[in-house]
């Protein structure tokens, strides 16, 4: 059976068509149960308007696979402006003339239309032999997709009063109280990055080998419970875990918790899209950033992993000498390895997953939160930017710190190991928590 799970290896027609269905039933899906004016007003000024973001991706698909691969005319070049991040930033798009729903629905159902015809016409024009190989363009829209679905919930853990309520749920498999400790990664080179057919962006590429000094890794997220300890012992008022530019954020945020955390009772609680309540002590904390990550990591006496400490965990097997593609092999992910794909709506459990662990036992690596990391969004070495440098290329630098696997809104195809995420430090609207690592 085909899932998600298995992006795009071909062109093969239907299973393209199928594919792109399934993505845009799961983003009408997640936005069925909201109203035009809820999805018009723009929540947080880091977001944009939910429908900017769903006319946004008709305006890509168009762009990639009607434009760019059969050099046609734009269908609505209005709207092509309207949805384009370059000539539209994010603080301008509140105030754009942004369509109605019912107009929203035509734009993106026309798109579509012309998609398929174009598949259908076996039309390639200007895209050229590299963008269409193992069906590279058609995931690489069908990802881009998905991507933006998370950033709607983004969006929608925002809502208050009322809270975002899907229109479905699943509840996570238990946990299992009392694990945790930390595993023993040894010192020496692996091969990192992705290689192989098939869809990965550019900053995944080329694999390379790298080398680190041994370590030892959580064997899981930093959970609810611990992270409290630290807000208890007074992590947030004490400047000593701190980095400068924490502190400096400290005090211009005002921050004394995560961003979902509230008080009620003299106690702290949590909010996870229209569930509120005790804090759930065994799940991973989730919506900090990368300064709470880091002066958590410091107040524990330990520190954030780099990115090849993460990536050499999840998914370097010392037995093959070779990396998996998910840190428990080469299998699919699938609802009893990961908490991926959205429907939980919120992280799982501690322990939750234990036929997800990798080589070294590390667990829950991929799914229920992102993983800051020590690292620096930085080129690979031998990076070339393709298919467009917009995408990876102009975040390279110092400003930006890499996450690592997977949060529970993200898609399964999505969450492959070597996927790189990015954001400044101070962002915690994204699903991200971390775990902590410390020298050999």
């Amino acid at each position: 059976m085909t899932t998600d799970a298995d992006p795009i290896r071909s062109l093969d027609p239907e299973a393209i068509r199928g594919r792109l269905r399934r993505v845009r039933e799961r983003t009408l899906e997640l936005v069925s149960v909201l109203d035009w004016e809820t999805l018009r007003r723009q929540h947080t000024p880091i977001l944009s308007p939910m429908i900017w973001d769903l006319g946004h991706v008709a305006h890509f698909e168009e762009s990639w696979l009607v434009r760019e691969l059969a050099g046609l005319a734009p269908i609505d070049a209005e709207a092509g402006r309207l949805f384009d991040p370059v000539l539209q930033p994010r603080s301008t798009r509140e105030r754009l003339p942004l369509p109605s729903g019912e107009a929203l629905l035509d734009y993106l159902e026309r798109v579509r239309e012309r998609t398929l015809t174009v598949l259908d016409d076996g039309i390639a024009g200007r895209g050229g032999a590299e963008l269409l190989a193992d069906g590279f363009v058609y995931e690489m829209v069908a990802e881009h997709e998905e991507q933006h679905q998370e950033t709607l919930l983004q969006a929608m853990q925002v809502l208050e009063r009322p809270g975002y309520a899907p229109p479905r749920r699943r509840e996570p498999p238990p946990g299992r109280p009392g694990a945790a400790g930390m595993a023993r990664i040894p010192g020496g080179p692996f091969r990192m990055g992705w290689e192989g057919a098939g869809f990965a962006y550019d900053n995944e590429k080329p694999r390379h080998e790298a080398e680190v000094a041994e370590f030892w890794i959580d064997r899981f997220p930093v959970s609810q419970g611990e992270y409290l300890e630290f807000v208890e012992d007074g992590g947030y008022r004490r400047p000593d875990p701190w980095s400068a530019a924490g502190r400096a954020w400290l005090a211009e945020s005002g921050a004394e918790a995560p961003a979902n955390w509230f008080r009620e009772g003299g106690q702290w609680r949590a909010r996870f899209m229209d569930r509120s309540g005790p804090l759930p002590r065994e799940a991973p904390v989730v919506h900090v950033g990368h300064h709470e990550a880091e002066a958590y990591a410091r107040w524990a006496g330990k520190r954030l992993p780099t990115e090849a400490e993460w990536e050499k965990a999840a998914l370097w097997d010392p037995v093959t000498g070779a990396a998996r593609r998910w840190p428990w092999g080469d299998e699919p992910p699938g609802p009893e390895r990961a908490n991926l794909d959205q429907l939980v709506f919120a992280p799982a459990a501690r322990g939750a997953y234990p036929e997800g662990a990798s080589a070294y036992g590390v667990e829950q690596l991929l799914g229920d939160v992102w993983e800051w990391t020590a690292s620096d969004f930085r080129p690979f070495p031998g990076f070339r930017a393709f298919p467009y440098e917009e995408y990876s290329e102009v975040f390279f630098g110092d400003e930006y710190k890499v996450l690592r696997g997977g949060s529970w809104a993200t898609r399964p195809a999505v969450a492959r190991g070597t996927f790189r995420n990015w954001d400044y430090p101070n962002r915690r609207q994204i699903f991200a928590g971390f775990r902590c690592a410390r020298d050999g």
